[in-house]
């Protein structure tokens, strides 16, 4: 027997009176996902002027006029899903919701200059560290890597503010265009390069160093999550120092672990625990070898840049 419409509205509205805890319905409201999705697409044209848009234009007046727009509607949408990320989440800050999501929304788009200096770093990297690569358009334009560092480094700044939820949908946005799931936590130095990337995950309380390169399938995860909640700001994921490669597949698990500057981690190994520096770690005989590099294979790189 086919259920009528109204019958199945009926049966719809009391599962949402008898599970509540995936409904929303009187709740404040929450950022909208199509809304955060448009402001990260057009912050991406803001950081890359020219690629994700045609900005032909004939002059610099011309240029500002149409930069500042994009600002303007980007800053409103922003101030918008700030105010809702405010709603749902009172007590972070004071409760004058306009006032403080305005202010966010200047602090955070405010940082842009920032990023984009970091963010030539990764490109360079990419160059640098791809021999198939042609120049900076194509890697801006054709590689997911440095989409999704890009989106991160952006929701890394708004994280750092202490928004709420915003952060998380954006690199959300990103993982579902890259295959990359960089988490809005993660601290990421300069010059990052993920070569291929689908597959990629970083944890929240990662830490990456400068000048360290990442293949597709690497996780960089926690141990454990059994203990649920109880471990939320804890230290949970590993410690990449400056310098360090890790080929594909690797996966690399613990707050304690630390990578030391320099190393090596060879495809498919599972590493739990901490590395010296410049070591090489793959796998022989079913077991994970960790031996240190020779000297001759010091590349003069200086990773504090």
């Amino acid at each position: 027997m086919t259920n009528t419409l109204n019958e199945l509205t009926a049966r719809l509205l009391d599962s949402y009176a008898e599970i509540g805890a995936i409904n929303h319905i009187d709740g404040a409201n929450l950022p909208d996902k199509q809304t955060v999705g448009r402001i990260t697409a057009q912050l991406l044209r803001l950081l890359f002027p020219g690629y994700y848009q045609d900005l032909t234009v004939s002059g610099a007046d011309e240029l500002a006029g149409r930069i500042g727009a994009l600002l303007e509607d980007t800053a409103r949408l922003l101030e918008q899903e700030l105010r809702r990320s405010l709603e749902y989440a009172p007590g972070r800050y004071d409760d004058d919701f306009e006032r403080v999501a305005r202010e966010l929304t200047r602090a955070f788009l405010g940082k842009l200059p920032q990023v984009r200096e970091v963010l030539v770093t990764d490109a360079d990297a990419a160059y640098d560290g791809d021999p198939a690569a042609t120049g900076l358009d194509e890697i801006i334009l054709a590689y997911p890597g440095l989409e999704a560092i890009a989106v991160q480094r952006l929701a890394h700044e708004l994280h750092r503010l202490g928004v709420a939820l915003i952060p998380r949908m954006m690199t959300e946005w990103a993982h579902s265009r890259t295959g990359i799931d960089i988490h809005p936590g993660a601290e990421i130095g300069t010059h990052f390069f993920i070569d291929h990337g689908t597959g990629v995950v970083i944890g929240e309380t990662t830490s990456i160093g400068n000048r360290v390169k990442i293949y597709h399938g690497v996780t960089l995860g926690a141990k454990s999550t059994s203990g649920g909640q109880a471990l939320r700001g804890m230290k949970r994921h590993p410690t990449i120092e400056h310098g360090v490669t890790i080929y594909p597949g690797a996966t690399i698990l613990g707050g304690e672990t630390r990578i030391g500057e320099g190393s090596t981690i060879g495809g498919n190994v599972f590493l739990l625990t901490s590395v010296p520096p410049r070591s090489l770690v793959y796998y022989e005989e079913g077991a994970v070898q960790v031996k240190r590099k020779p000297a001759a294979a010091d590349d003069g790189m200086d990773y504090n840049i």
